[in-house]
Order: structure tokens, then C-alpha cells, then sequence
């Protein structure tokens, strides 16, 4: 099979193609890493990559494995390349800083420990922001990571890279994070899926603060929802180590099954959740477009609204935000000459976190616990709700940010991610879905959430309206 063929499988078809023998991982590998060498100068969604002969003996052993009648499981032999603020042994841990070190991890984070003993090759990291701040990916240490459908805009972030290795075919599946969109933002801008799973459904690092941390989640990208949930399913899992992981277990990838349609299944339309939030042309009109695909597949849809004030759900935002970054950063306050080299971005949230006190963080968790609420209420009339995943669509890749959303000046640097931020602090399970694409060729998405758990649900929903859509079919030109 030709290798453009072949990097257009979902990584369900590969994994089946693999395990049976009729395909190689060595041909895998090798065809990725082809994929690799054409696009990512121009797109740089992969850092740190491994030499190749090393990666395609690797392989080859992957490939005897199986000789012998030995199979790791669903990723066996898959390419993986590792977003770049987790570990994994060997490699460097950037996180798109010139603070890091540059020396090789020991250790793997816990999901990519998950990942690699489900069979996975690490070939290298995906690029990221600085920190994983701000929705666009660009640093000092690699540059900027282009998106895959225009080069000349942002590919989102913060798992930006590995959207558009994704997008661009150089990967079957990646692993993403999210605190404010970061698997959903990038994933709208380059047309592929992204997942952020319930709070605790993939356990954070048990190395790092375990109690407080919770507005950030390791979690599944793909180009399909049912590799999506595959990859969820190898992510997953309750870990005595991690005390706020989830104890609810989902089915082992391949047993997994997504069957099922949206009959009766009603959905609440959030819009642009408050009205007063601005959007960018065009965005609300897609989503509504959308919605059309819902009720093809026997969705009921109605508009709905989130009963929690605006500037409460935002001041809750900021102040949890300030207290995780401020705690993690924190530390480079005290030699001026190392905080002088963050991104402005990070000395802001370091410097805010420094006028923070209990009484606004308690009642920061007050108004974060009125989201969850407010949207517990919405659940007892909708199934699922709906609302844009971004505000803007793929701006100038050469900007750090967006001033302004339609004409509304933004006040701070992820102002314009506003829209994720009442699913985030609800803990809810929300799938990036596709919406689009608007007025240029730019891509979009739709923010797909269930009630807390409900993963699958939301997945095989997801499922449902991909199929339906169509818009997974449409590959960037530099594919064609």
C-alpha cells in the first residue's frame, strides 16, 4: 500500500491491520517518519526526534514480537511523539522554556507510561507554548508550529503540535493536555478531535501536587472519535498514587464500542454561553449550521443558557488559574535574571498570583462550585450541550495573541479562550468536535459536554455526529 494511503488509516484500522499481520510496523514507521521529513520543516509540529535508524529497529522488533505470538496491546507499534511539557524517558522535558534542562528525562509520565506499554514507539516530543500558556504554540526554543490547513496561521495550543502532526497525517493518535482548551482549541483549528476527559479520568503526575491541581488533564487527540476513545481507554485508569483519579472504569480499547445513534437525545445549544461574549464572525453562524447535523442523526435541539454570572465564572478562572501557575512558576521570583527570560504571559500570571489571599480563592471555589451547579441544572433538561470551541478562528501565526475579539479588546492574554473556561471549571467531559470550515478555508469546532462520567456518552454522541458530518474527509492541500 502506498505510504499516503496508508497514513490515511484511523488508527483503529492500523491497529487491526497490525495485530493481523498485514501490515508491519516497520512499514508504519517507516512511512511516518517519510511524512515527517517532507512536511515538518515547514510545520514544525515535532520536536526532539529520535534518529530514525534507531526508531525502525524499534520497530522491527515490534514486529518480531508479534512473530512469536506477542502483542502489547492496542498501539503496538504505533508512532507516538510525546506533547512536550510531559516526560518522557530519554527525551528532554522543554516545555518550550530556554529554563529547562536539556538533559534527557528518566522517567515517563503516567500516561505515557500507559501509552508505551500498550506498545507505543515514542519517536519524539510535540511542540508547545512556553509553559503550555496561551493557545498559540510558538517558543524560543523551536518556533512557531504552523497550522496544518493555513501555514500562515496559529495552530491553536497549547497542544498545538500535536494537532497538526495529526492533522498532516504524521501520527496515527496523540496525547494532549488541557487546562483552557488546550486539547479542544487546537484540535477546532486544525479539523481533528480532541478530548478533555472528566476530572480524573486520566490521573495527573504523582510526582507533582496532588490535591489542589485540577483544573488540568492529560487527555486523547485523533482523527477519528473512535480513536479518540481507543486512545482515552489506554490513558485511563484509577491510580492509588493520584487520589482525585477516577475510580470509573472504561472498557480496554479493543473491546471498546461507540454503536449507537442520537434518537431522543436532547441537546441544549449554549451559543456563545453569555451574550455578551463576543465571537468572531462567522463562528456562531457555523456552529448553528451544525446543529443541522444533530438533528439528522435524531438529536432534539433547543437554545439554553448557563445560569452562573459571567465576571463570577471569570473571577473564579483567574484566581484558581494564578494559584496553579503562580505555585508551579513561582519559584523563578527569586533570581530576577531567570524571571526576566519568561514570556511576559508567565511573569503576569506569577506576579497576579503573588496579591491572591484565602478569602478570594475560597470564594473563588464558592463560584467555581455555582458552574458546576448551573450546569447540573441544565442536565436535568438536556442530554449533552453544545457551544463553539473557540472565539476566533485561526488568526496570524505571527501574533502572540488576539487584542481584540470583534471589536472587543481583550483585557488579558487568554481572554479570548473565555468560552472554554465554564467547562473546564465544571470538571465536565467535552469533545472538540468539527464544525467546519469558514469564510478563508479555516477551520472550527464545536464543544460537545455530558454530565461529569459520562466519557463514553459524550463519545459516542461525538461519534455519531463525525460520522454524519463529513468534514473529516476534508485533508489539508499539503496532503494533496
Amino acid at each position: 500500500m502506498p505510504s499516503d494511503d496508508l497514513l490515511a488509516l484511523s488508527a483503529t484500522e492500523l491497529s487491526r491491520r497490525i495485530a493481523a499481520r498485514e501490515l508491519s510496523c516497520h512499514e508504519l514507521m517507516q512511512a511516518s517518519l517519510a511524512r515527517i521529513e517532507a512536511l515538518n520543516p515547514r510545520f514544525n509540529a515535532i520536536v526532539s526526534l529520535r534518529e530514525p535508524e534507531q526508531l525502525l529497529a524499534e520497530a522491527s522488533e515490534r514486529d518480531a514480537e508479534l512473530a512469536r505470538g506477542e502483542r502489547r496491546g492496542w498501539m503496538h507499534g504505533f508512532p507516538l511523539a510525546v506533547k512536550d511539557l510531559s516526560h518522557a524517558e530519554g527525551l528532554p522535558t522543554s516545555m518550550g522554556s530556554p529554563l529547562s534542562p536539556r538533559s534527557p528525562s528518566r522517567i515517563d509520565s503516567l500516561h505515557v507510561a500507559r501509552m508505551r506499554a500498550a506498545g507505543a514507539i515514542v519517536i519524539g516530543k510535540t511542540n508547545t507554548p512556553e509553559f503550555g500558556l496561551g493557545s498559540h504554540t510558538y517558543n524560543t526554543v523551536f518556533g512557531i508550529t504552523r497550522n496544518a490547513y493555513a501555514p500562515d496561521r496559529s495552530a491553536g495550543g497549547s497542544s498545538g503540535g500535536a494537532a497538526v502532526a495529526l492533522a498532516l497525517g504524521m501520527l496515527p493518535v496523540a496525547d494532549g493536555s488541557d487546562m483552557m482548551g488546550s486539547l479542544r482549541n487546537p484540535a477546532a483549528f486544525n479539523n481533528v478531535v480532541g478530548m478533555r476527559p472528566s476530572r480524573g479520568r486520566v490521573p495527573g503526575d504523582p510526582e507533582q501536587e496532588l490535591f489542589f491541581q485540577q483544573l488540568s488533564t492529560e487527555g486523547p487527540m485523533a482523527r477519528t472519535v473512535e480513536d479518540t476513545a481507543r486512545l482515552l481507554a489506554v490513558q485511563s485508569g484509577f491510580d492509588g498514587r493520584v487520589p482525585l483519579s477516577s475510580p470509573h472504569a472504561l472498557p480496554s480499547p479493543d473491546e471498546l464500542s461507540l454503536d449507537g445513534d442520537g434518537k431522543g437525545l436532547r441537546i441544549g445549544w449554549l451559543g456563545s454561553i453569555w451574550p455578551e461574549l463576543p465571537l468572531a464572525p462567522g463562528i456562531r453562524e457555523l456552529g448553528e449550521k451544525a446543529l443541522d447535523t444533530f438533528r439528522t442523526i435524531g438529536c432534539e435541539v433547543e437554545p439554553c443558557a448557563l445560569d452562573v454570572p459571567r465576571e463570577h465564572n471569570w473571577s473564579a478562572w483567574l484566581r484558581l488559574r494564578q494559584l496553579l501557575v503562580g505555585g508551579k512558576l513561582g519559584a523563578y521570583l527569586s533570581d530576577p535574571k531567570l524571571f526576566a527570560q519568561l514570556k511576559p504571559e508567565a511573569q503576569w500570571e506569577i506576579d497576579q498570583s503573588q496579591h491572591l489571599d484565602a478569602a478570594s480563592l475560597y470564594q473563588a471555589s464558592i463560584y467555581r462550585s455555582n458552574v458546576y451547579r448551573a450546569f447540573l441544572k441544565l442536565f436535568e433538561r438536556f442530554d449533552f450541550v453544545v457551544a463553539p470551541t473557540a472565539q476566533v478562528f485561526p488568526f496570524d501565526a505571527e501574533l502572540h495573541w488576539p487584542a481584540e475579539v470583534n471589536g472587543v479588546k481583550s483585557d488579558t492574554y487568554h481572554r479570548w479562550m473565555e468560552i472554554v473556561t465554564p467547562f473546564t471549571l465544571a470538571g465536565l467531559p467535552t469533545l472538540n468536535v468539527r464544525a467546519g470550515f469558514g469564510e478563508g478555508g479555516l477551520p472550527m469546532g464545536l464543544q460537545l459536554a455530558g454530565p461529569i462520567h459520562a466519557d463514553l456518552d459524550v463519545l459516542r454522541l461525538g461519534h455519531a455526529y463525525d460520522q454524519a458530518c463529513g468534514w473529516g474527509a476534508h485533508r489539508p492541500s499539503a496532503l494533496a
